[in-house]
């Protein structure tokens, strides 16, 4: 008696296809799941139950729980152009008080359970990074580059040094100090801190001068 054929999905059938509302089901219980428990404790059972679907379909179209994450992240909001409201102060609050800025704790909960895992897991930390991170980092840089392009920054402001420096402070205070950060802060951090570094007429600091008074002071007292 000749066998069946497999079904759709089965071992040697055809790949199944997971997208629209059913991926994004699985992509949302993954990230609540990670949000919950952290990457370390987070499975592809508990995703699959969280999403009522098969472990099997699951590890078909993602080989690994890292694969899996690094889409769902991908996949909370659509890539798009740095912001861009004609002034600095207006793209920087759009950008960072915003649902997925910094002031999003659901975001935040979800950075601090991969933080442990990048330190463990080279893949999923050049996956974050690529993916993840790189995309972020290259809006932020470009709200800054057309800043100093209409002349709201100094021409030797030195953007790689500002500009990972509002999320820098903004982390610091959330990861090491314990202190959760509120869109007031990121405000006064934007307003006290990021346009006074970077504002145009700004006295651009020369290092080498600054070093060698320091030297000629030290050496008078």
């Amino acid at each position: 008696m000749t066998p069946a054929p497999p079904p759709p999905g089965a071992e040697g059938g055809a790949r199944p296809r997971v997208e629209g509302d059913r991926e994004q089901e699985i992509f949302d219980a993954a990230l609540e799941i990670l949000a919950d428990v952290g990457y370390d404790r987070l499975t592809m059972d508990a995703v699959a139950t969280a999403a009522r679907a098969s472990k099997a379909t699951l590890y078909r179209r993602w080989a690994s729980k890292s694969a899996l994450v690094i889409d769902a992240l991908k996949a909370q909001k659509a890539p798009h152009p740095a912001v861009d409201t004609g002034n600095l102060r207006d793209d920087l609050l759009a950008t960072y008080c915003g649902m997925g800025g910094q002031a999003d704790q659901a975001q935040i909960a979800i950075l601090a359970s991969v933080v442990t895992a990048m330190a463990r897991d080279e893949d999923f930390a050049e996956a974050f990074r690529r993916d993840i991170i790189g995309p972020k980092a290259a809006a932020s840089a470009e709200i800054f580059a057309r800043a100093q392009e209409r002349g709201e920054i100094s021409p030797d402001a030195d953007l790689d040094l500002i500009t990972p420096a509002l999320p820098g402070i903004v982390l610091h205070r959330q990861f090491l100090l314990g202190e959760l950060p509120d869109q007031a802060f990121i405000v006064r951090v934007i307003d006290q801190i990021i346009l006074p570094a970077v504002a145009a007429g700004q006295p651009t600091t020369d290092l080498s001068t600054t070093t060698a008074h320091a030297t000629n002071s030290k050496d008078k007292s």
